[in-house]
């Protein structure tokens, strides 16, 4: 069978190119084998169901595993009381079908029992105890998995649910239950906030308190990668330097499983054929890996918009967002922060160091793309760019040099009367306005995290396998101006680039505006001045 990169659903091994999860299958075992009761929570498309059926089958020498998945019960089954049970107990006897032997014979009469709902309707305190007695019986321990546990939290008879768990957890000493429980979703259960009052306000008291912390790390290390990337050169043969692919994949994705994937399956399936990819030799290097990159950040799926709809859902979250990305202002970390919160939750930012930054270097790009297009139609140094597209593009090559003369032409011709605050606040913005439409179509352009703040940052233009750094800056004085020339060397070293370019927004009255050269060392600025 021909395997490929999966992008919906689970991950299968015999099927889909894979990280190897041994590592983390071991350290969740530790946890199942001291009894903890724990959720999974993490973002959208990172591998939860994958790991419940890969801990599954790892797990099912020792312990008799009941995996269910609360999506594949119907919305009737959480009105009330007896529907739950009926509703819970046919979803546990598909589950076990294969491993009716480990189930007690008395245990699967019971649960057949309650998934007839026609006659009787049973309580939940009825199918614990058959739980109970299951347990007590059992030869192996028993352990509970649900996937997409969070579908249900809006209603009542779930937290009823969990509080019985709940219960039984605390009084296991006495009273036989379930070794382990692992609940697997999105949210959190232990603090969602669930509206299931008929006034329509929302409540956080959830009975799941007795969860461990889950700490297992289950974004992809670039080793990780390495690891998948292997098992493909194996079957593929395309000479790629694994190490350079891999960081790449990891440097723009910090390791999102979604993405890691999706760029894979573009690099294999959808650029071999294209103008300069003639083969999968081609495909799999930095150029190939940026053509992907491309499609990725032109497309819409459903993380972007599930992003998107995050901040239209929190305004406040936008507002920050908005203010990291173009001006640098540094924003605390605050869990408690409904929004925060829920933004993590998404994991589209991350608290580094107790700041807030976004997760990735494609959400970043995401999130400058969509802020940018709102100003599309009324920016007038938007228009120019536009406009003068053509002037920029010399044999195929971008001409940075020529983009800084006219940018400085064009702001000054149209915001060199402006204030100091107005200056500060939009000048790097709209030099990336500017920079959009002449690049658009052929390349993109990235913010490099560690550089970014209220005085500079590093922007990088990835063109037709090009690259180019141009560090924008808030000029602070000679002294200040000479730190930053040093810093934009030591980042073209890192680039392995011998020429840069700075983009200096100074607001002395007496600055000379324009384009010049500068050399330091062996690297040759190019040093613009508004």
């Amino acid at each position: 069978m021909v395997k490929t990169f999966n992008v919906n659903g689970a991950c299968r091994p015999a099927k889909h190119y894979m990280i190897d999860l041994a590592a983390r299958l071991e350290e969740i075992r530790d946890m199942v084998d001291a009894g903890e009761y724990f959720t999974i929570n993490r973002a959208r498309q990172f591998g939860k169901t994958t790991i419940l059926r890969a801990l599954a089958d790892y797990l099912k020498k020792d312990y008799v595993i009941v995996s269910l998945d609360f999506q594949k019960m119907s919305a009737l089954d959480f009105i009330d009381e007896p529907a739950f049970v009926g509703g819970l107990a046919r979803e546990i006897t598909r589950a076990v079908r294969n491993i009716k032997g480990d189930i007690p014979d008395q245990t699967m009469e019971k649960l057949e029992l309650f998934a007839d709902t026609k006659s009787i309707s049973y309580k939940m305190s009825d199918i614990f105890l058959c739980f109970s007695e299951w347990c007590e019986r059992s030869q192996k321990p028993v352990v509970l998995m649900i996937d997409e546990v969070d579908s249900a939290a809006n209603n009542q008879v779930f937290l009823d649910f969990l509080a019985q768990l709940r219960a039984y957890y605390l009084d296991s000493d006495v009273t036989p239950t379930f070794h382990c429980v692992i609940l697997a979703g999105l949210y959190d259960i232990r603090n969602i906030r669930r509206k299931i009052r008929s006034d329509g306000k929302h409540r956080t008291n959830s009975p799941w308190n007795i969860a461990a912390d889950f700490l297992v790390d289950m974004a992809f290390s670039p080793d990780d990668i390495a690891g998948m990337l292997k098992t493909y050169e194996t079957d593929y043969k395309t000479g790629m330097d694994i190490d350079e692919i891999s960081n790449l994949l990891y440097d723009y994705t910090s390791g999102y499983p979604y993405l890691v994937s999706r760029l894979c399956k573009f690099m294999d399936e959808r650029i071999a054929g294209k103008e300069g990819f003639p083969d999968k030799q081609t495909v799999w290097t930095k150029p190939g890996f940026l053509s992907a990159l491309k499609i990725l950040l032109e497309e819409t799926n459903p993380l972007y918009q599930s992003l998107k709809g995050k901040l239209e859902d929190y305004p406040e979250l936008r507002s920050v967002l908005y203010h990291i990305l173009f001006t640098g202002k540094p924003v605390p970390y605050t869990a408690m922060n409904d929004y925060m919160e829920a933004a993590a939750m998404f994991g589209f930012i991350k608290n580094f160091n107790g700041m807030t930054v976004i997760f990735n270097r494609i959400f970043e790009t995401v999130l400058y793309n969509w802020f940018m297009s709102e100003e599309y139609v009324s920016n007038k140094i938007y228009d120019i760019g536009a406009r003068e597209k053509n002037h920029f593009i010399t044999g195929g090559h971008l001409n940075v040099r020529r983009i800084l003369e006219k940018f400085v032409e064009s702001f000054d011709e149209l915001y060199g009367d402006k204030n100091e605050a107005f200056l500060e606040d939009v000048g790097r913005r709209y030099f990336m306005l500017f920079l959009k439409p002449i690049i658009n179509g052929a390349g993109n352009s990235y913010v490099e995290a560690e550089t970014r703040n209220r005085e500079r940052m590093d922007l990088v233009i990835d063109y037709l396998g090009e690259q180019f750094v141009i560090e924008l800056k808030v000029w602070r004085g000679d002294a200040y101006n000479l730190r930053g020339e040093k810093q934009l060397y030591n980042y073209l070293e890192y680039f392995h680039l011998k020429k840069g370019y700075m983009l200096s927004f100074n607001f002395n009255k007496k600055k000379e505006i324009g384009v010049k050269e500068i050399v330091l060392g062996d690297k040759l600025i190019v040093e613009a001045v508004v």
